[in-house]
């Protein structure tokens, strides 16, 4: 018999206008009506109803004043001045203090699926390095450890799963003994989820006995690290700094001191590396400025006018972009996350199956709903002192997000191809190449060794790695 009873339920919806939801209770077996009962009770409706009045009732897209924008300044990937060499120098020796004070932790958003892969499995999962096939996840694990011992400290490591891929990522890490982190030191949580909506506000049923849930948008992430308690993990042991990234960007610097001193010296709450743009086209949302708050503006929301624009050196004016890596204070998610997130939400229309009044499944060939999401790149405006730092695209981004192409594992294997290159022939090793520069040989550097140029350099001088290579050579360092 279900914990749950009709009469309960209808309480709970009845002031938002949801008892629709019920009505195929009394045909729904005991496990389907704990089932909806589960996922009525964990939805705070009078607070969702408020955000879907809210996008209901907003401008779409919302306005921006495009006039008044500006772009965001951002700090060199080198310092330019004497005062900047000095900063950057302190905020090194800064940030690597706060790793070795156990001040810092990983976070990895890894709620998707490799769908666009053409991969059935969480991303996470994904094998792609060159030669031993490693999984996103075992690559990160690897950096973590490598880590752990460079600064003699704990660095726990927060993932971020979802609904749909929960459990498989749990089995993954379990059948692969954590990579060799300890495992009371990675911790999961799941993603939030927020029901999908007719345009009348309604909530709509994927099933008689199901709500058509759907993830809250990586801003929604904010609110799962207080609701799975990891803010309370974090501060019990020390951690005041999370370094996040994405799952699909295997070649992000894991833990940058640099970057870590700087959010830490300049008293920013929310810090951002920055890409310089490609080309006015390149899908990344722009740093800018309004009002003098710090914001993301879409590469789609930004006007063609703005996105060819260039300054008195030739450079485009709004060129600096989010590849999504940032580093968070702890008490400013706790600011955000005092009672209702204080961040936005967004509205997307999108085709969401649902069953009609009769509890027959129809899929629509057009947008029929609205999702909520809420993007993490929102919470800069309520930051204090945002930091944004240029990034060397060739050393920290080679994402995996298309199956072929631009960003695509193929792409993002010959990128961290080029970065190990790029460091061995720091350390003094000539590597042969094609008539094209193309490299003339397959490698694989663990993050395990080397994470950094220093690094390699090291195991160079160890003979760890060869120094002289021939044409076709492979090799791989475990």
């Amino acid at each position: 018999m279900s914990r749950h009873t009709k009469e309960q339920l209808t309480a709970l919806l009845a002031p938002v206008n949801q008892e629709h939801l019920l009505r195929f209770w009394d045909k729904l077996a005991p496990q389907e009506q704990e089932l909806l009962g589960d996922q009525i009770t964990s939805i705070h409706w009078p607070e969702v109803l408020r955000w879907f009045n809210q996008v209901q009732n907003a401008e779409e897209p919302p306005a921006i004043p495009f006039s008044q924008l500006s772009p965001a300044p951002y700090l060199p990937l080198r310092p330019e001045t004497p005062e900047q060499e000095a900063l950057y120098a302190q905020a090194l020796e800064k940030g690597q203090e706060l790793l070795r004070q156990g001040k810092v932790a990983g976070f990895t958003v890894a709620g998707g699926q490799g769908t666009r892969l053409g991969y059935d499995g969480p991303k996470g999962t994904y094998r792609f390095s060159p030669l031993r096939n490693k999984s996103l996840f075992q690559y990160f694990a690897e950096g973590i450890l490598r880590n752990r011992e460079k600064y003699g400290c704990v660095i726990p490591w927060y993932i971020m799963t979802s609904p749909a891929n929960h459990q498989q990522t749990l089995d993954f890490f379990q059948e692969n003994h954590f990579f060799g982190l300890p495992d009371q030191d990675v911790r999961f949580f799941i993603q939030g989820q927020l029901p999908g909506f007719n345009p009348e506000g309604k909530a709509l049923l994927e099933a008689p006995g199901k709500l058509a849930l759907f993830a809250n948008g990586h801003g929604g992430t904010l609110a799962a690290l207080r609701d799975s308690g990891t803010l309370d993990d974090m501060e019990a042991r020390g951690v005041e700094y999370l370094s996040y990234w994405q799952v699909d960007n295997p070649m992000v610097t894991l833990f940058d001191p640099l970057f870590l001193g700087l959010h830490c010296l300049t008293g920013s709450q929310m810090s951002s590396r920055a890409l310089i743009k490609r080309d006015p086209l390149e899908k990344l949302g722009h740093f800018c400025q309004l009002e003098g708050k710090t914001l993301i503006v879409e590469y789609s929301d930004m006007p063609g006018e703005l996105l060819q624009k260039t300054d008195a050196q030739g450079r485009l004016t709004f060129r600096a972009g989010s590849p999504a890596i940032h580093v968070i204070s702890r008490e400013f998610i706790r600011q955000l996350t005092r009672g209702s997130l204080a961040l936005a939400p967004h509205r997307a229309l999108k085709k969401i199956p649902f069953v009609d009044q009769d509890g027959c499944k129809v899929t629509p060939e057009a947008p029929n709903g609205i999702k909520l999401e809420f993007f993490i790149f929102d919470a800069l405006p309520f930051a204090h002192s945002p930091l944004i730092l240029e990034a060397d695209r060739q050393e920290q981004f080679a994402a995996i997000k298309n199956a072929q192409g631009t960003d695509s594992p193929d792409s993002c294997r010959r990128d961290l191809q080029n970065r190990w290159a790029a460091w061995l022939q720091q350390a003094g090793v000539s590597l042969p190449r094609k008539e094209d520069g193309s490299l003339d040989v397959t490698l694989e550097l663990s993050p395990r060794k080397a994470i950094s140029p220093q690094d390699v350099q090291a195991l160079v001088e160890q003979g760890a790695i060869p120094r002289e290579w021939k044409p076709g050579d492979t090799f791989a360092l475990d």
